[in-house]
């Protein structure tokens, strides 16, 4: 047992290091037009719902293609998958694409969502005397390295006078960070939805801000190059399946916390209040969302957390 921990920990640490130790450079696997792989987290509700009604698979088994899903705890792991050529289209949040492509990933963003500040929050303890960002000066924070989170810290910390400097990142996947904030080994805790909500619900967390007036927290559809180069056809199928399936969960909230329940390990009421953060709707890549993407990419830049400049245009689908 506690081998299985130090290894957990252990691993935990790997994945949290330096955006050139996160993505390794590893022979790419080689395309496989009869397979579709996709990587997804358990907090994608939109995907999870797809996943478990096996409507990609409906629509794909007349084109001989077999769908195969792999999930992974956060969005740099899954960009990893999507480095290493172990899945073929990822769903993640706004910061991860920034780190994998600094890091030399072959991908593309193929789709976005609206943006959702309210979905992720910078939490502190009920009873924590911290009452604003600016009291977060020599604290320690969690937070997961190179995800949506590290650019919302960034950029409150700026907007209320703190360097990133002053406070004490501790770098925890989500299930070790909330140990961690109930513990009191920590003094804040930055992360996304349901995780929020789940905080807010079971244990009473208090949320010191959340990214309103500060970032736009978009979600982004992810292809590998050569997937979404061949195969755009598919590309459109999973993209059109996940807006019908956003729209859907935006109408019927209750019905859709209803069955992600047991699937994401959480009460109805957790993930009402989550599944209501999330605006509906997939749309085309823009170029004024790269735009906005850029901006995390300078800040990332500037922080060390990526060690170079990128230019985020350069992984938009080429136009014909």
């Amino acid at each position: 047992m506690h081998n299985q921990k130090t290894r957990r920990h252990l691993l935990a640490g790997l994945v949290a290091s330096a955006a050139a130790a996160l993505f390794p450079l590893a022979a790419q696997a080689d395309y496989n037009p009869k397979l579709l792989r996709i990587g997804y987290q358990k907090s994608a509700s939109t995907l999870v719902l797809i996943k478990s009604q096996g409507t990609l698979e409906k629509q794909l088994a007349p084109k001989g293609i077999e769908v195969k899903w792999v999930e992974f705890p956060a969005g740099p792991q899954l960009l990893e998958g999507l480095n290493v050529g172990s899945i073929d289209f990822g769903y993640v949040g706004e910061a991860p694409p920034i780190v994998a492509q600094a890091a030399g990933a072959e991908f593309y963003y193929v789709g976005y969502e609206l943006p959702a500040p309210k979905a992720e929050a910078i939490l502190v303890p009920k009873d924590s005397p911290i009452k604003s960002v600016a009291d977060l000066k020599g604290k320690r924070v969690a937070l997961n390295k190179g995800s949506n989170v590290h650019y919302l810290l960034a950029k409150a910390l700026e907007k209320n006078g703190v360097k990133y400097s002053e406070i004490t990142p501790s770098f925890l996947a989500p299930a070790d960070a909330r140990a961690a904030f109930e513990k009191g080994a920590v003094d804040a805790w930055v992360i996304w939805d349901p995780f929020t909500a789940a905080a807010e619900k079971q244990i009473g967390a208090r949320v010191l801000v959340n990214g309103e007036g500060i970032v736009n927290n978009h979600q982004f559809y992810l292809a590998e190059r050569e997937f979404a180069a061949k195969r755009p056809d598919v590309v459109k199928l999973l993209l059109d399946e996940s807006n019908k399936q956003a729209q859907w969960v935006e109408k019927n909230i209750k019905a859709a916390a209803a069955q992600l329940a047991p699937i994401q390990g959480l009460p109805v009421e957790v993930l009402e209040l989550s599944l209501s953060r999330y605006p509906a709707g997939t749309h085309p890549i823009t170029d004024a969302v790269l735009g906005e993407q850029q901006k995390i990419a300078d800040v990332f830049n500037e922080l060390k957390i990526i060690p170079k400049t990128i230019k985020t245009r350069d992984a938009q689908v080429p136009k014909p």
